[in-house]
């Protein structure tokens, strides 16, 4: 009996070694990924529309007359909370926020914003309803259900400003893009942007890769966009030339 239990203590002390060696390279892999990214300063980036900065990720708020509409609610409550203060932005005064999609880094802060009606993409439910995981068995969830689902190319107009939902799957199920007033383009974790170009998402995040190169060329051609905002390698305002090697492949 005591080799048995001797045997089961050697087995145990195996797989929390290995256990340790997954999620230890695991760990060290995202801070590797994470330290890749180029994220912009909190500040006004372009007349009424303010980018946030959370550590390695950037969420935006696009004032509309007294009111204003958020893109992502980002990574630390707190650390939003105080971003906000910085630009006199009152997170009661947030009437609408924009999901991209529902990873951690996207929706931390959504009880700072009280008075806002959520919108996320039909698809992006499966993230947080336990249908589909992230990695392995991790899945997505957020704080609350009282939350309003877009199809895909859904327009919707909050206060005065016209928005369009494009489904973009592919870092997550339900990636969401979000054009506003037909101009600007906030695209979450949908693609990278480097030096000015558009490329493939981080691939160590992402679910589908290929799916999501299928999801760039859908919103390498919009007709009117002019800027692109991306959640964790800044911004830029000209559409056109970020997209357009993207458009000849």
């Amino acid at each position: 009996m005591k080799k048995i239990f001797k045997r089961i203590a050697i087995l145990l002390g195996i797989v929390i070694i290995l256990a340790g060696l997954i999620f230890g390279g695991f760990y060290l892999k995202i801070k590797s990924e994470i330290k890749d990214m180029k994220v912009t300063e909190t500040k006004e980036a372009v007349d009424n529309i303010f980018v946030i900065k959370d550590g390695f990720v950037n969420m935006f708020i696009v004032r509309d007359s007294n009111q204003y509409i958020a893109i992502d609610a980002g990574n630390d409550a707190e650390v939003i909370a105080t971003e906000l203060k910085k630009l006199s932005i009152d997170p009661d005064k947030v009437s609408a926020v924009l999901l991209t999609h529902s990873d951690k880094d996207h929706v931390s802060a959504l009880k700072l914003f009280k008075n806002a009606k959520i919108f996320l993409s039909k698809e992006e439910v499966h993230m947080i309803n336990g249908d589909k995981s992230k990695f392995l068995w991790f899945g997505n969830n957020i704080h609350t259900k009282d939350y309003t689902t877009l199809d895909d190319q859904q327009i919707i107009t909050v206060n005065n400003t016209k928005i369009q939902g494009i489904l973009t799957p592919g870092h997550t199920s339900g990636s969401m893009c979000f054009l506003i007033n037909d101009k600007y383009l906030f695209i979450g974790d949908a693609m990278s942007l480097q030096d000015g170009e558009i490329g493939i998402p981080n691939e160590f995040f992402t679910v589908d890769n290929e799916t999501a190169s299928k999801s760039i060329s859908k919103i390498s051609s919009l007709p009117f966009a002019e800027y692109i905002f991306t959640a964790h390698y800044g911004f830029t305002s000209d559409y056109k030339t970020a997209v357009k090697d993207w458009v000849k492949k």
